[in-house]
């Protein structure tokens, strides 16, 4: 490290990007800071990815125990299946502790120094931080920003964290409206349908665009509705936007048309989500002292080797990356963002390849994806001149699937029609989320079916249902 600064890198923002950088420095050599004004572990670990995955995992048992006709097919008889919402809420809420407490020790243990306080650039290669006790500069070789996101919550909306409610409020599972309004349908309104409908709630969705779960492949998302939306106690709206929503006993949501705007009815219901997505925590971190300007949605300009962009050209020895970059709003893409931003501070050249970062849905079933949709897999072989196809499998066909009576799902491969290479797959079926990565490997090393159809798959498991689809993908 340089003399004339205090650390070799400073990151500001403790969530899992932020966390990710900071072990993958320590383990470059690098003397490193991370400062944090709120709750280490960020959005994913205290209001997003883990207190949801443990209401998911509590509700999905549930939804499993009281489906009769599944256990009994299996040979299983159950009697009374009683739940304790208090108890599914500490569930959630002891997990986030000791995934907070574990991470904020790791750091401990490899001496990154915490910082706790509001950081913000106040020049090249200085931070400053505001505490309780004041303020004070401290320089550094290089800033990582990854100030994470918030919910976004429309014009006409009015949140009081009670009766109108974004997932922050939700994840706490404080009491359960016997009908609530999901305002889209996204991973986060999808999830949380598949929570309060485990619980016995009623549930409207509503859903701005023309279509269901707009940002899934159009052939997952039909199943996914025959699958998760119409069996269930849920109610749909689509082309429709909630243009008014008071909060109050009941909550009262204006319902209009999305393009003429007028009114077409109005919903009283007990209590109303609002999963519209989330917006960059990007004000007040002091960007305007090294002239660098957000977009017009706030996100932070970035190369693919997270370099902070002004007027298209980098500015030295500033980073961001996670949700405050807009790339792909995932904890995992921040963490292989962080990873990249310090191979790069240490001079080792690398971008990061979004193609091959896998999502999912941890509904019942799962849903996963990466790479393409086939709409957008179309659209690029317009543009470069090659024609795409498709193939599908099915969970019905999988022996694992159904010893497990979870034979609802489907394998979907969008490939090039002349090289054979995989653009895109989706996953809908049991531990789908699980199945991605085989696929996601797969397209970061741009293979093509010509090669994946000779793979060996264990038998009998769910991963077959992809060697399935490659094998009918070379008609072998």
């Amino acid at each position: 490290m340089s003399q004339q600064f205090d650390y070799d890198l400073v990151i500001i923002g403790a969530g899992v990007g932020g966390h990710g950088a900071a072990l993958h420095a320590v383990s470059c050599g690098l003397k490193t800071a991370i400062i944090e004004a709120s709750e280490m572990g960020g959005t994913c670990v205290n209001r997003g990815c883990i207190p949801s995955k443990a209401l998911l995992a509590a509700t999905g048992r549930l939804r499993e125990f009281r489906n009769a006709h599944h256990l009994k097919e299996l040979g299983i008889q159950l009697g009374s299946v009683e739940f304790d919402r208090q108890a599914i809420a500490d569930h959630a809420s002891n997990l986030v502790s000791k995934i907070r407490g574990d991470l904020t020790n790791s750091l401990t243990r490899l001496h990154v120094d915490t910082i706790r306080g509001w950081g913000k650039i106040s020049g090249s290669q200085k931070v400053s931080v505001t505490t309780d006790a004041g303020e004070k500069i401290i320089t550094a070789r290089d800033i990582i920003i990854s100030s994470g996101s918030v919910p976004f919550v429309p014009p006409g909306i009015e949140i009081d964290g009670k009766t109108v409610f974004t997932s922050d409020d939700a994840l706490k599972l404080e009491w359960l409206p016997n009908w609530v309004a999901i305002i889209g349908s996204g991973y986060i309104g999808l999830e949380f349908s598949d929570i309060y409908s485990a619980l016995g709630c009623e549930i409207t969705l509503i859903e701005a665009l023309d279509v269901l779960m707009p940002g899934f492949d159009p052939d997952i998302a039909k199943l996914a509705q025959r699958v998760l939306i119409t069996p269930r106690d849920i109610e749909t709206h689509v082309g429709i936007i909630a243009q008014k929503v008071t909060p109050g006993s009941p909550v009262t949501i204006e319902l209009a048309n999305v393009k003429t705007k007028e009114v077409v009815d109005v919903l009283e219901v007990d209590a109303c989500l609002v999963a519209t997505g989330r917006i960059p925590a990007t004000k007040n971190l002091g960007l305007e002292c090294v002239s660098v300007e957000t977009d017009r949605r706030g996100f932070i300009p970035v190369n693919d080797r997270m370099a902070v962009l002004l007027a298209g050209e980098e500015v030295p020895h500033l980073w961001a990356i996670g949700d405050a970059t807009g790339k792909m709003m995932l904890a995992h893409t921040a963490s292989a963002q962080g990873m990249v931003a310090v191979e790069n501070i240490c001079g080792r050249q690398r971008t990061i390849d979004y193609r091959s970062i896998p999502g999912a849905a941890f509904t019942h079933p799962e849903i996963s994806f990466v790479g393409l949709t086939e709409p957008a897999a179309k659209d690029q072989g317009k543009v470069e001149g090659f024609e795409v196809a498709t193939v599908r499998s099915y969970f019905k066909g999988n022996s694992k699937a159904l010893a497990e009576g979870e034979a609802d799902g489907m394998a979907k491969v969008i490939y090039r029609q002349d090289t054979g290479e995989v653009l895109g797959v989706h996953i809908i079926g049991m531990h789908a989320a699980d199945l991605i990565h085989e696929a996601s490997s797969a397209l970061a090393n741009r293979q093509s079916i010509n090669t994946l159809a000779y793979l060996v798959h264990a038998h009998p498991t769910l991963s077959e249902v992809l060697d399935e689809a490659y094998k009918r993908a070379l008609k072998v």
